[in-house]
């Protein structure tokens, strides 16, 4: 399973195979930021050693989620660090490249599953509601 031994560099090649781990030693990679809520190394101090919840994704669906989930939560911490820092030319480059793979995991996934927001601007009438809800559960755990 997901996330069962310690060794997270591993588990995340499940999620992003081509992703070169450990390359930035301040910079978490996008998966464990989103999970430890905190992008940078040097800033997260776990709550009376208390650890942060692994996620187990059960389907291909949530897998992606996860993965649109975690570059969405390391775009917001880098856009932050990049208002202090607007010349970090190589963050501003990490930043970039997340934006993409994030735009098209999520291209991918209004394909496969439908919209994640509410962006319908085509067809002859809005019909956002007759979209299937998060609660609908269309198979996928209690949470997606």
């Amino acid at each position: 399973m997901l996330f069962e031994d310690n060794n997270f560099d591993i588990n995340m090649s499940l999620f992003m195979p081509d992703v070169n781990f450990n390359r930035d030693p301040n910079l978490l990679e996008p998966m464990e930021a989103f999970l430890r809520g905190n992008s940078f190394k040097n800033e997260y101090i776990p709550y009376k050693n208390l650890t942060y919840f692994k996620l187990t994704p059960k389907t291909e669906r949530e897998k992606l989620l996860y993965r649109i989930e975690a570059l969405a939560f390391i775009l917001t911490d880098l856009n932050l660090y990049l208002d202090i820092h607007p010349d970090n030319k190589e963050y501003f480059e990490k930043f970039k490249k997340y934006s993409e793979e994030k735009k098209d995991l999520v291209k991918e996934y209004t394909k496969a599953y439908g919209p994640l927001t509410v962006t319908k601007d085509k067809g002859t009438k809005y019909d956002w509601l007759n979209s299937p809800w998060p609660w609908d559960n269309m198979g996928g755990s209690m949470y997606v």
